[in-house]
């Protein structure tokens, strides 16, 4: 993959199946909030925390690939899909801090898969790695997240915390959008239209191809 060894860099990882205008809007947001120069679009191949991903991965890159192309700072990532097994994303991570030395990574993830962080595989080695952003609902509080207090983190301003080996965490509330690709799959089962859900690219897609029925 080729990277001008941008400074500042956002790993979203997700099985985007499909991508939607919620994952878009989300790292827009993280992008321009922490002045990001590039998000990289992670694709989970095997994630170890969900159920088989609905379809082939081959499809899911592809809608992604087109879903993005149109945005500069945005770039798909194959890397959890050459390595093969299960994707465990401590490992993508170990892999970019190589690839992008001397720059400053951010981990983007809901606030749900914050919550449940410590059933990931070498959580407290990721926590130590990477920067985390939490894109997270009003009314989140992260005091109240165990994880917060066994791991040491100290307050340091508003929605930034800091981890005792140096990383930040920081929690980013972001525009609400109620759309998940649960709710997508099902519309399309039930003939329902899914215009407006998700970029016009995935869309054309999934009909070309018939998917999601």
């Amino acid at each position: 993959m080729a990277i001008s060894a941008p400074r500042r860099v956002g790993l979203f990882g997700g099985t985007f199946d499909p991508i939607h205008l919620g994952h878009l809007r989300a790292a827009e947001e993280v992008a321009e909030a922490l002045e990001l120069e590039k998000v990289l679009f992670v694709l989970a191949a095997h994630p170890p925390h969900k159920e088989g991903p609905a379809v082939d991965v081959r499809d899911r890159w592809e809608m992604l690939v087109r879903s993005i192309a149109s945005n500069p700072r945005f770039e798909a990532s194959d890397v959890e899909i050459r390595r093969g097994g299960t994707s465990y994303s401590v490992e993508t991570v170990r892999y970019y801090r190589k690839l992008l030395k001397g720059g400053e990574l951010f981990f983007i993830l809901g606030a749900d898969a914050f919550s449940e962080l410590e059933g990931w595989r070498e959580y407290k080695t990721l926590l130590a790695l990477i920067n985390l952003v939490v894109v997270s609902r009003e009314g989140f509080e992260p005091e109240k997240v165990p994880l917060m207090k066994e791991e040491g983190y100290r307050r340091e301003g508003e929605g930034r915390y800091v981890h005792p080996s140096g990383t930040s965490l920081y929690f980013l509330p972001i525009t609400p959008i109620g759309i998940s690709s649960t709710f997508i799959r099902k519309a399309i089962r039930e003939g329902k239209s899914i215009r407006y859900l998700l970029p016009p690219e995935a869309e054309h897609y999934i009909e070309e191809k018939g998917l999601y029925r």
